[in-house]
């Protein structure tokens, strides 16, 4: 389920189960959507809570060794993972069982 959340500082969001969007055009835009769809899998492959603990511990680490939000932010390995395959629509069809490990 998409929902809009206008106050967001983001174009979206995934908050398993849902997407959040800044926008009502956001929810046609089929690579944001891909995107989001990409991190509700990771979150439902860890059991949703792990997922955001080893989000946030990733951003840290990275924060600490790039010494930048956007550069640790583009580095968590989940982040990683759903940028790469975004523009692939086809991409949550053939991933397979815990992807995103290839982003270390």
């Amino acid at each position: 389920m998409i929902i809009v959340v206008p106050f967001m500082r983001v174009a979206g969001m995934a908050l398993f189960p849902f997407i959040l969007v800044k926008e009502h055009a956001f929810k046609n835009d089929k690579v944001l959507i891909n995107h989001e769809c990409i991190h509700l899998r990771q979150q439902a492959e860890l059991l949703v809570l792990p997922f955001y603990v080893l989000y946030l511990l990733n951003y840290v680490i990275n924060l600490i060794h790039y010494r930048d939000h956007n550069s640790a932010y583009l580095n968590i390995i989940f982040e990683r993972e759903a940028f790469k395959n975004e523009a692939d629509l086809e991409y949550l069809g053939k991933r397979k069982f815990f992807a995103f490990l290839r982003y270390f």
